[in-house]
């Protein structure tokens, strides 16, 4: 009986040591949509880089690039499942349209104010963060892209007059708010999956993009891109999210050593932001394209005309009441 219960024992022994390396092997697979080698990507295995340090190895992460672990509107879906561990990339207005308010155009005004209102602790990032919290996912940090603009593969005239009919067929988002965003300001606005844009360019379907920023269309779009209009359609932002499961089966320490990292990934960003967005204005000038001059009247004047007419329609989709409130607690 001695015997059975001392071999019973080291059974029971080593299979707890396995279980417990199991887990402290555990790699947490970061999902993003541009290729390796983007901003966003080396920003993203610094991190996974910085938490394993931070961690002693009990915590680690892989990241996979290009949208290889599917499109962000179904690792969104997946990460509020748990079957995607943590991504970072826009969010998807598929599982909730209030996520729309998040892209609303000419929200914001310039960078400064952009960081007060995405910043922790503002209150439309609470906004965000209780969005994601409806879908099971916790959001550890944002990451701000561009000001966004428009990509022409042909000539356009009267770009910075919004009364004018240019008579030129935009890919948009499958997403209203771009819809109406490029009918708007004189486009045909033809909703097309990122995954078919550039086909959808290259072929002559549509003469060009909307929706994206020059750091996108550089990736993305650079040999289709013959004129680029830094029109400052909307503000970017990505988020890192990470599977609510998964974030609650961590340690108090664990969590906190995420968190920690995630601030500095979003700060980091933050101090660099604005420069990248000027430096891929000028890798697309120096791929080719042309970069078409607006004056801030005529974004004036588009942003005037897309606030009149295309917040109230976003505004009823989402819920009028709930999304004035969030409006009125932007901050200047």
């Amino acid at each position: 009986m001695k015997k059975r219960s001392i071999v019973g024992s080291l059974i029971v022994a080593a299979s707890m040591l396995l279980v417990t390396g199991t887990l402290q092997a555990k790699t947490y697979k970061i999902s993003h949509v541009r290729p390796q080698g983007a901003a966003i990507d080396t920003d993203l295995r610094w991190f996974a880089d910085s938490i394993a340090e931070a961690s002693d190895g009990k915590i680690k992460a892989k990241v996979y690039p290009a949208s290889a672990l599917g499109d962000y509107t179904i690792v969104q879906e997946r990460v509020g499942l748990g079957a995607v561990d943590m991504a970072c990339q826009p969010p998807s207005s598929a599982a909730d349209k209030r996520f729309q308010l998040v892209y609303f155009p000419y929200m914001m005004k310039n960078w400064e104010q952009a960081r007060k209102n995405y910043s922790a602790d503002a209150p439309l990032r609470k906004v965000v963060a209780e969005l994601y919290e409806k879908q099971n996912i916790q959001l550890l940090a944002a990451w701000p892209v561009y000001f966004g603009g428009i990509a022409f593969n042909t000539d356009v005239k009267d770009y910075g007059n919004p009364e004018a009919a240019k008579g030129i067929k935009l890919r948009v988002p499958p997403m209203k708010t771009f819809q109406l965003l490029a009918d708007t300001t004189g486009y045909l606005g033809t909703p097309i999956p990122f995954s078919d844009a550039f086909t959808a360019v290259q072929t002559g379907v549509v003469d060009g993009v909307i929706g994206s920023g020059a750091e996108g269309y550089y990736s993305s779009f650079r040999d289709v891109t013959k004129n680029y209009l830094p029109a400052n359609t909307h503000f970017e932002v990505w988020y890192l999210i990470m599977s609510k499961k998964k974030y609650d089966k961590l340690s108090p320490e664990g969590q906190e050593q995420i968190q920690d990292i995630a601030n500095q990934f979003e700060d980091r960003r933050w101090e660099v932001a604005a420069k990248d967005q000027e430096a891929n204005e000028q890798r697309l000038a120096d791929y080719g394209a042309t970069i078409l001059p607006i004056s801030e009247e005529e974004i004036d004047a588009i942003a005037q005309k897309v606030r009149t007419v295309v917040w109230p329609q976003i505004q009823e989709d989402v819920g009028a009441e709930w999304a004035q409130t969030v409006l009125n607690s932007i901050v200047e």
